[in-house]
């Protein structure tokens, strides 16, 4: 009754979805109503970066529950959860990079980083990547490089321009004219591509020559999955605003844009409330994010995430393995085209292993586990996936 009722009530985002039935989760594990369990190799997509309930946090919702809960709009109270968490985000970015803006999402996060950055410059081109992703929002989808889900809903934001994400000749169409350059330090969407040959580093030295802001997106690199605290600081590269979500909230919804205060100060005044959010920093989903991100900066979790790296990497060898792209926790297993990558993924589910799909790249198999697995964990699921491409082959 329940799954007619979800195919009946709620709004689908795909023609099969994958429609398990959660009863509940804890750790690595995700279990069904008929009990059976699911080793998740996907963390709600990058998101549960402690994994699921972990106890840190469900405390942290716990305690803020019993002071208050939505008291007043953005930025307007002091509130303790949205303070500490904005000081800890600040004390672990780049020292110029010590205001921070607190949103419900990660899109919602471009959105205001695109507007801060026009405001700024006082100018409307934006440059971003052929096949990136920022978000699904026009003004997000307006920089996200892919066609096929842009076409329907033109017309976008105007003034967008793309380049080819690592093709250093591309980086001379940033001008004078060109209010800024969004990347992901690491395309998501389009196969877990690293910068290559000091990319990030050049694109940098371009904005500053012309005047443009550097956008660097870590909803997904950020936060501990590549082993530094941000993705960027694995490739030589400092950006004038950051834009975090998914893993930052530990399984809550939240985003956050972080800049410079003579940057950030131009969405004070002139116009007076540059940008607006009812619920961003909410106090329970701050202090959830505050714990999370204490976790992560007080343990091994980071340094553990590139020793794991390493063991996915020892263990998932076969011939149908093509590649294995991205760094720390943030992997793609390349096969040879979009059908066996599909048949792959939905073997291993009905063995209790979740892994899912890319965007962009159909035959990228997503492996993007909760920072906390173990490596028994690790080799239970990587011999899954090799029993499953034996079984396919």
């Amino acid at each position: 009754m329940n799954k007619k009722d979800f195919f009946k009530y709620q709004a689908q985002t795909t023609p099969h979805p994958l429609a398990i039935e959660i009863s509940h989760a804890e750790g690595s594990y995700i279990y069904d109503n008929n009990k059976k369990k699911y080793l998740d190799f996907i963390a709600g997509v990058s998101a549960n970066s402690l994994g699921h309930n972990h106890p840190k946090v469900t405390q942290a919702i716990k305690n803020q529950l019993d002071k208050y809960t939505h008291v007043m709009v953005y930025g307007e109270f002091i509130q303790k959860p949205q303070l500490d968490l904005s000081k800890i985000l600040a004390k672990n970015s780049p020292k110029s990079l010590e205001t921070v803006y607190l949103t419900n999402s990660g899109t919602e996060a471009t959105e205001g980083a695109l507007k801060l950055a026009k405001r700024f410059t006082g100018r409307s081109e934006i440059i971003s990547c052929k096949h990136a992703y920022h978000g699904n929002t026009q003004g997000a989808m307006s920089v996200c490089g892919a066609e096929e889900q842009n076409q329907a809903y033109r017309p976008l934001v105007p003034g967008i321009k793309f380049i080819e994400f690592n093709n250093t000749i591309d980086i001379q169409l940033i001008t004078n004219k060109t209010a800024a350059v969004i990347l992901e330090t690491i395309q998501g969407g389009a196969g877990f591509i690293e910068p290559k040959n000091d990319y990030l580093h050049e694109v940098q030295e371009r904005c500053n020559e012309v005047g443009a802001l550097l956008i660097l997106d870590e909803i997904q690199t950020g936060i501990g999955r590549t082993g530094t605290f941000w993705g960027f600081e694995n490739y030589n590269c400092i950006p004038d605003i950051i834009i975090t979500g998914k893993g930052l909230g530990g399984g809550m919804p939240i985003g956050a844009f972080i800049s410079t205060h003579k940057i950030m100060d131009c969405l004070k005044e002139h116009p007076k409330l540059g940008h607006i959010t009812t619920f961003g920093g909410h106090p329970l989903i701050a202090a959830a994010s505050l714990a999370t991100v204490t976790e992560i900066t007080e343990s091994n979790l980071m340094q553990k995430a590139l020793e794991k790296e390493i063991l996915f990497r020892k263990l998932l060898i076969h011939d149908k393995i093509l590649e294995i792209r991205g760094k720390g926790l943030m992997l793609a297993i390349i096969v040879e085209n979009e059908e066996f990558a599909s048949k792959i993924i939905l073997k291993c589910l009905e063995k209790g292993l979740l892994l899912f799909w890319l965007l962009f790249e159909g035959k990228a198999i997503r492996i993007t586990p909760p920072l906390t697995i173990s490596n028994e964990e690790i080799k239970m699921g990587c011999t899954t996936i090799i029993e499953v491409i034996e079984e396919l082959i």
